[in-house]
Parts: C-alpha cells; structure tokens; sequence
C-alpha cells in the first residue's frame, strides 16, 4: 500500500509513534521511552489515541464498549477523535518544539479497519489526512508480536469491544502494518516485540537518539 508514508518533518519537532496489535508491549514502551526523554532533559509529550482530548476520550469509550458497529461508523469516529486530538493537543506541542510520543496514529486505522474491516485502504488513506490535517509521524515504530503471543499477554477478564475480536482480526491487522512497513522508506522501525522489555527499549532508544541528532 503506498498510502502511509512518512514525509520530512526535521523542519520541526519529531512526532514518534508507536504502533502494534494489541498485546504488542506498546503501552510499556512509550512509557519507558518518555522517562527516558525526560531524564535526558527533554519535556515529551505522551499521549494516545483514541483519547487525548475529552472529545477523543468520549469517543474511546464509545469504541471501547458498544460491539456491532458498522465499519465505516467506527472510522469516521476514530477520524473525529484524531482531528480535535491534532488540532488541540498534537499540533500545537509540535509548534512549540515539543517531542510528542503517541500510542497510535494514522496507520492503526489502515491496519485495523482497513486490512482487518476490510476497508478501502485509499478511501481510509484520505480521511486520515484530512483528520490529520497532513500530518505524519517522523517515526513510526512496529513491535511486531505473534497474535497468540500478544493474546497470552491479555487480562480476560477486562476485555474490551476491540480485544474481544477473534484471532483472525488481529492476524489481518498484524499483516497490515507489516506490509506498510515493507512499503516505507526508513519511517518506520520493525522490532521483534519478544524480545526483552530492556533490549526493546534499548533499541528504540537508539533510533530515537538518531532521529534527535538529525533534527538538531
């Protein structure tokens, strides 16, 4: 699919995405990468999506519990979080030089409404870049795990709608984002989501610091 790619952004603070089915350690990642941002003396910022504004985590609740919603009703509300979360929070960090770390972005929707839904991936590609206002991460990384291994990883306890979904969804998911990163040229960043928790996080410290270094 070349619908996703990354365009330069060393005009302006990076935007670092994280991306992955669920279960894939992403939530664990960002987290460490922050603090470690931090640390360095950086002020990141860490937000995700569905959710980052109230709007968006309105619309999270939504996606999150109400099952047997069309597919294209569930794009269009991912559309209307991603638009009020760019335009009131992603942005405007941006422009003030802030490092923004995100838990999800554009290409989640083509991976799960537009490999696992079944949607045009061009038609979902377009909504993404009006929502997004044109804007693409400078990095995207893909920790890539098997979906019974994300699965094993899960409390069955709290499920939510998304979570819930058989197997195959993810699997169709899962192809999506490998197939747009085999698509990119050097946006984004494939790891092996198996892999220690520290050598993940060393790894995605590496790239990070390149990024910076180039950006300076």
């Amino acid at each position: 699919c070349a619908c996703y790619r990354s365009r330069d952004t060393s005009d302006m603070a990076p935007l670092v995405v994280f991306e992955g089915i669920d279960g894939s350690g992403k939530s664990t990642q960002i987290q460490i990468l922050h603090d470690t941002l931090v640390q360095k003396g950086y002020n990141p910022l860490l937000t995700r999506e569905p959710g980052g504004t109230p709007l968006g985590e309105t619309v999270a609740h939504w996606l999150k519990t109400y099952p047997n919603r069309s597919p294209l009703a569930e794009l269009f509300l991912f559309a209307a979080a991603r638009a009020e979360h760019v335009a009131q929070v992603i942005q405007p960090a941006l422009d003030q030089g802030r490092i923004v770390l995100c838990d999800r972005f554009t290409a989640s929707t083509l991976a799960h409404q537009g490999y696992g839904r079944g949607l045009d991936l061009e038609m979902i590609a377009q909504v993404n870049r009006h929502a997004a206002q044109g804007l693409q991460p400078s990095l995207t990384i893909f920790l890539d795990v098997p979906v019974a291994t994300a699965d094993s990883r899960k409390d069955t306890d709290s499920l939510d709608v998304f979570e819930r979904e058989g197997s195959e969804f993810r699997q169709k998911a899962r192809q999506g984002y490998s197939a747009m990163a085999a698509d990119d040229h050097g946006g984004w960043l494939v790891i092996d989501g198996s892999l220690s928790k520290e050598s993940i996080a060393r790894i995605v410290w590496e790239r990070v610091q390149s990024l910076l270094a180039g950006a300076s």
